[in-house]
């Protein structure tokens, strides 16, 4: 008697992460329920998840909510065990008001997007130089936010203080202003005096104030050095600098081959003109999305070219003569930059 052999089922994964669990649901190939479940969001629960989907069928592929929050975990271990992974955005609001809301539909629905290729992206890998890069800039824009509000502060403190101390504060310099107010030995007996209590609070801010630029100063001998030996071809442009190319590098990740072109990348970076036309009007307008950071480190790629290139400073004179306004030229150039950049993260 001849045995046949049984159709391998392939098997696409939902799943709706959270920050203690993760709810996953399986459907088919021709997109029928297969169960869901619930598993804890650790390392057991992660090789638990994947042995309840294999015990479906052949794992063709898996979309998972927020890759580079709750489920990067899971991304990492599924990226591991060789499982295609697409990134799920969360479904609009619309599609909720019909469906309603719950894990087990939030799974279904991810599982859903991914099998139909709609609202999914390659997620970024995480476990590679560029990873370690973005980890150490979070310390640092920490760092530079916090010092930033600490000077803030002590300039506050200043425009109330008795006028004996405004008199002598009022006309430094911000780096003169730190050293003299660290410098300040008032007598802790008296802090019952406003001035003397005035002295000792700005004392205590401006010296961690200097604790901050130091610790700036210990972040960005660590990140430069990165950057360099990441992009040294980026770094190479005109207008590019460490923390320019590093912000860029953390937008394209570990795995910039997963844009899949310039006008992705240029979509990502919130510099695509958006089509705003009706009828026998032809407009593009404001971009309001994408990474606002990497938009922001592309402006100043801009402003430095406006400045050093001749290029940029013709192309400039050329498109205010054709009666652009200025802020509109700078956002044609942002797409312009953004193709150049793009060309030169994809080049390895």
């Amino acid at each position: 008697m001849t045995t046949v052999a049984q159709p391998v089922i392939e098997v696409t994964g939902g799943v709706d992460t959270h920050k203690d669990t993760h709810t996953a649901a399986a459907l088919d190939a021709a997109g029928r329920i297969l169960g869901s479940a619930q598993f804890d969001a650790t390392a057991k629960g992660y090789r638990e998840l994947v042995t309840w989907l294999r015990g479906f069928g052949q794992v063709a592929l898996v979309g998972v909510e927020g890759t580079g929050a709750y489920g990067a975990g899971l991304a990492r271990h599924l990226h591991e065990q060789h499982i295609p992974v697409v990134e799920i955005d969360r479904p609009d609001r619309k599609t909720r008001r019909w469906q309603g809301k719950s894990d087990p539909v939030d799974a279904e629905a991810a599982a859903r997007a991914a099998l139909a290729g709609r609202r999914c992206g390659v997620p970024k890998q995480r476990d590679g130089q560029v990873e370690a890069l973005r980890l150490l800039r979070i310390a640092r824009r920490s760092a530079v936010e916090q010092r930033s509000k600490v000077q803030r502060q002590i300039k506050t403190m200043i425009v109330t203080a008795p006028e004996q101390l405004r008199a002598v504060l009022r006309g430094l310099t911000d780096n003169k202003l730190i050293a003299t107010c660290a410098a300040w030995r008032p007598d802790g007996a008296r802090t019952g005096e406003p001035t003397v209590a005035t002295k000792l609070a700005i004392r205590s801010l401006a010296r961690r104030h200097q604790g901050l630029t130091k610790e700036i100063t210990q972040l960005e001998a660590l990140i430069d050095p990165l950057v360099a030996t990441l992009a040294p071809d980026l770094l190479a442009l005109n207008g590019v600098g460490p923390d320019v190319a590093g912000q860029l590098l953390v937008t394209a990740g570990d795995n910039p081959g997963r844009l899949r072109c310039e006008a992705a990348f240029a979509m990502l970076c919130g510099a695509a003109p958006l089509p705003a036309s009706s009828g026998r009007t032809h407009r593009h307008r404001l971009n309001r999305g994408g990474d606002r950071a990497a938009n922001s480190a592309l402006y100043r790629i801009v402003i430095c070219r406006l400045r050093w290139d001749q290029r940029t400073q013709d192309y400039m004179a050329r498109r205010t003569a054709e009666g652009l306004s200025k802020k509109e030229i700078i956002r044609c150039l942002k797409r312009y930059v953004a193709r150049e950049i793009y060309q030169v993260l994809t080049a390895a």
